[in-house]
């Protein structure tokens, strides 16, 4: 049984939450210098809560912060127990298109989350739920892109005021099995197939080497060159082609690597760097999150889907097992490799006084999804009506 009691202003909450073992008090970090000096504590917090993903990283979320945080509206809610930093969440407040606060990491994050020491799960729950209920008098709690099983669903279920857990992003995920074991799963001549693609790579003489840590912003540089020459011409997310995006990755990824929470693997083919690919890794998962590959290895013939995924596999079916996740999105080619779907979801936290707040989100969010839904009505029409004028065509006499 615990009890807990607040003070202060919005931005200056100070929380007390009774234990067992004493008393975890809870305020929150508006400061964008304070926030970078907890690099340590953050690290310590991060690998002792299970079901944190690399997105939760202090490296990941700070250099997140510096690319595209908003002065002023830094919002992280600690929770210490004396010296002992034991849960965390970190966000920031937006104004648009409603007063909320939003989990740090943005749209280039698969996932949020909070954080909460395995040692005091219960405890460090209950403090998150008595800070976030102090914000949440003047703002919406809006998290969004969370993983199942993470942290903050129990935040969700203890929530005494009006909620609402909505779908958010697909995603898929392959469970932490070696290459071979992969293979297993697939049909018979799918995986013969496959077979054939990874011993022509041999034959090629492709070579996969991990970067170490200090010639990791060199590698992120080609990873990069090659993502945007891979794409060129093509649709791609154009946000990997901003500077902003750059700065972020080539700052966050060498502290990462150097704490095991990224891999960067090159793929070299006649002494050339030919391919490059970012792999996020936490206890429990690992994530392909960005590769860049040469156009000259498919005029070669190399599958590269089958080159990256052999090597993603090297960080999930070892001695720590990691489930693989191909991270947001339900993309065709990610089938190929008979993948669990895993649903992503929204959480929205609010009290009385700003229930009106969650109501409008709940109506932005039905509206958006019946945009959605009549887009791909429309896509579907256009291309039914090509495929009938097409038919038209081929029939006619000259």
């Amino acid at each position: 049984m615990s009890t807990a009691t607040s003070t202060g202003t919005a931005t200056g909450t100070v929380t007390g939450t009774a234990t067992g073992r004493g008393l975890l008090v809870t305020r929150v970090c508006a400061d964008e210098g304070e926030f970078e000096a907890l690099a340590g504590q953050w690290a310590r917090l991060h690998r002792s809560c299970e079901a944190a993903t690399p997105f939760q990283s202090h490296a990941w979320l700070s250099s997140w912060w510096r690319s595209y945080g908003r002065r002023g509206r830094l919002r992280v809610l600690l929770v210490h127990e004396s010296e002992r930093l034991v849960a965390a969440a970190p966000m920031m407040r937006v104004a648009r298109p409603l007063p909320a606060l939003k989990p740090l990491g943005g749209a280039i994050s698969d996932f949020s989350d909070v954080l909460v020491d395995g040692d005091l799960r219960e405890a460090g729950t209950e403090a998150l739920v008595a800070g976030l209920r102090a914000l949440a008098s003047t703002a919406l709690i809006d998290f969004g892109e969370v993983r199942p099983g993470a942290c903050v669903e129990a935040v969700h279920e203890r929530w005494p005021g009006p909620k609402r857990a909505l779908a958010d992003s697909p995603c898929l995920e392959l469970p932490p099995l070696p290459m071979e074991e992969l293979l297993q799963r697939l049909p018979t001549p799918r995986a013969q197939r496959t077979r054939a693609k990874m011993r022509k790579l041999a034959a090629l003489g492709v070579q996969a080497r991990t970067v170490p840590a200090e010639e990791v912003e060199a590698s992120v540089k080609t990873l990069l060159r090659l993502h945007e020459l891979q794409w060129q011409g093509r649709k791609v997310t154009s946000e990997h082609l901003q500077p902003r995006f750059r700065e972020h990755l080539l700052r966050s990824m060498r502290p990462m690597v150097a704490a095991g929470e990224a891999v960067v693997t090159e793929f070299h083919l006649d002494g050339e760097v030919m391919a490059a690919d970012l792999t996020l890794l936490s206890g429990t998962l690992a994530g392909g999150y960005l590769y860049g590959a040469h156009p000259r290895l498919r005029e070669r013939k190399v599958d590269v889907a089958t080159m990256l995924l052999n090597a993603c596999t090297r960080h999930t079916g070892g001695e720590q097992r990691r489930a693989l996740s191909l991270l947001r999105g339900d993309e065709p080619y990610k089938h190929h490799w008979r993948p669990e779907p895993v649903t992503n979801q929204r959480f929205l936290l609010a009290r009385r006084r700003t229930a009106p707040l969650l109501s409008a989100a709940l109506w932005d969010a039905s509206a958006r999804q019946w945009a959605k839904e009549r887009m791909r009505e429309r896509e579907g029409e256009r291309e039914a009506r090509g495929k009938r004028d097409a038919g038209r065509g081929g029939g006619g006499t000259s």
